[in-house]
């Protein structure tokens, strides 16, 4: 892999040889350009709008130093947004890392139907199970002004990341964070939907995974067993109890998951089920109803 330039570097040129090391790595795939770009605004604390009016600005010796370092980890596959330690999701920032998922684009369509489902109710009560990053808890906490909010995770260190991005986004007040494995801690109490996005890689699929995904985002948050289904199995006999007659259930799934989960839905009773596709027409969402 080349090396770094030793004479000084224009912010162009900074562009362009971090692009030829991260096609050299194939990290970036198709867009080692913009990666590239990318980590130098990172660097140089600047918006993609200003970037022109830098092009022809050196770089300090920190600068690229720092410049460096960062595209080597990139062409080695650490994810960009664990370099940047940012994430946009639903129009809002999010502090990522090697604790919690990165949330996916594929991600708002389990939002959007939630919120779809919930805008008109004057106050309800959400469980989001997995939270994670506090995303979709954070992102419900935006769009439904009256709704109480219960994220819950077995990992602490990932509750840590959602408090903080909870409270980057000004809406910690609204959001109860829980330890918990699954409901485990809020038995008892009562919800108008409960909602997921839960691992649902099979372990035999770890092979398949792009590097940055496998090696570098969380395995508890990726993986739920031999076949991908555990999570489900667990958490749709779990949630039915807890929700309010005609409560919803929601949750994202994995591609040619839609049958199984169709069949389990409907082993336990579930009226109104229906899978909403993403943007490539791929089922991304289990929705059903709680009779």
């Amino acid at each position: 892999m080349r090396g770094m330039f030793a004479e000084s570097m224009t912010v162009g040129d900074a562009i362009a040889w971090g692009a030829d090391i991260l096609d050299e790595s194939d990290a970036s795939g198709p867009h080692s350009r913009e990666d590239s770009m990318l980590l130098l605004r990172h660097v140089l604390g600047i918006q993609p709008a200003e970037m022109h009016a830098y092009r022809e600005r050196p770089l300090t010796a920190l600068q690229t130093e720092a410049f460096n370092a960062l595209i080597q980890q990139r062409a080695h596959g650490t994810p960009i947004q664990h370099l940047t330690g940012e994430q946009e999701f639903f129009s809002l920032p999010f502090h990522v890392g090697p604790d919690v998922l990165i949330p996916r684009p594929e991600t708002e369509h389990l939002v959007e139907a939630s919120i779809a489902r919930l805008q008109h109710h004057p106050a309800p009560r959400i469980a989001d199970v997995g939270t994670g990053s506090g995303a979709i808890a954070v992102a419900f906490a935006h769009a439904l002004p009256h709704a109480e909010i219960v994220a819950l995770d077995i990992s602490l260190a990932a509750l840590g990341v959602a408090m903080r991005n909870a409270q980057r986004n000004h809406v910690a007040h609204r959001i109860r964070f829980v330890e918990s494995d699954l409901l485990a801690a809020v038995q008892g109490e009562s919800f108008d939907a409960i909602v997921s996005n839960p691992p649902y890689i099979a372990f035999s699929e770890r092979p398949t995974l792009p590097i940055e995904v496998r090696e570098h985002e969380p395995a508890l948050a990726l993986f739920a067993g031999p076949t991908g289904l555990e999570f489900y199995q667990r958490l749709i006999p779990a949630a039915h109890p807890l929700l309010v007659s005609g409560g919803w259930l929601l949750m994202e799934i994995g591609h040619g998951q839609r049958d199984a989960i169709r069949a389990l839905l409907e082993d336990q009773h579930w009226d109104s089920v229906e899978f909403i596709p993403d943007l490539q027409s791929i089922p991304r969402v289990a929705v059903a109803r709680k009779q």
